[in-house]
């Protein structure tokens, strides 16, 4: 498919100026959703993470334990929308959560450079859904978008969606911070949905520039026109950097102000997080809480 004649049929990215226009808004209106019940949707959107070079069996075990004994303790905040971890331990997370119903995300394509051959990322992210993951997080080609080369960006995504599976929640990160521009951050975000991504995501997190407002006000503008184009909606999810209650409600804001309410929930809203899970509960009961 010629997927750089389809970025002609969009209006031309926001630039600098229009960005800061929306972030400035959004902080504006921000503070009216640091509040418990913005923080509880919030919790209920984390993708809760485990992507460390220290990771094990047992580790991610008790982790998972953890995640699916919360209501125990948390009875009335709704749980994590996911786990996400490496592929490796997708099976580890599945026999950990048992019936529980905790869905599992892993990421996949050669996360988190994406510098792999095609043929690799094809099987890792097969095996991944094989193992029992319900959602894949991809990593682009930055290079490739980089370099202009849309086609063929847009076309390895395509090939891995398919690898995935129409019943798998497909996640395309973008790398925002590795891109220079707002425009090369809503191209890459038109293309990974032209190409069959369920979410458009910021960041793997390890780079020093993560997830950013600025960059989720590029992502969002992109999905919004795309929705209204199309009639589909695409998720956004945050990830990197999202660390205090206040963060996760900036970017929920974000979403509310681009996107609509219809848009802050599970189905449409993540936020890539480990350190940030424990902060917003702490802030929803008003005391400390180091629960992971």
């Amino acid at each position: 498919m010629d997927y750089t004649t389809r970025l002609s049929e969009y209006p031309a990215a926001p630039g600098k100026a229009e960005i800061g226009k929306i972030v400035d808004d959004a902080r504006s209106h921000a503070h009216g959703n640091y509040n418990k019940e913005v923080y509880k949707t919030c919790y209920s959107c984390i993708d809760l993470t485990s992507l460390n070079v220290t990771d094990s069996d047992r580790q991610i075990t008790e982790f998972t334990e953890k995640t699916v004994s919360f209501n125990d303790r948390f009875p009335t905040v709704s749980n994590v929308a996911s786990i996400c971890v490496f592929p490796n331990f997708v099976e580890t997370v599945g026999l950990a959560a048992g019936d529980s119903g905790i869905r599992i995300t892993s990421v996949s394509g050669g996360f988190p450079s994406s510098q792999t051959f095609l043929e690799v990322k094809m099987l890792e992210t097969a095996m991944a859904v094989e193992s029992g993951a319900d959602e894949v997080d991809i990593v682009i080609n930055v290079g490739q978008m980089l370099e202009g080369k849309y086609n063929e960006l847009a076309n390895e995504i395509e090939i891995l969606r398919r690898e995935a599976g129409e019943e798998t929640v497909f996640k395309v990160i973008i790398e925002s911070g590795a891109l220079s521009s707002p425009e090369l951050i809503y191209k890459a975000s038109l293309l990974a949905m032209f190409a069959g991504a369920d979410f458009v995501k910021t960041s793997t997190g390890k780079i020093p520039v993560a997830a950013t407002p600025e960059a989720a006000a590029a992502i969002c503008t992109a999905i919004g026109r795309y929705c209204e184009k199309t009639g589909r909606r695409v998720g956004f999810k945050a990830a990197g950097g999202v660390k205090t209650p206040q963060d996760a409600a900036l970017y929920y804001t974000l979403v509310e102000r681009l996107l609509g309410p219809e848009w802050c929930t599970p189905e449409l809203f993540r936020i890539g997080a480990s350190s940030a899970a424990n902060n917003i509960l702490s802030a929803i009961t008003g005391q400390e809480i180091k629960y992971y």
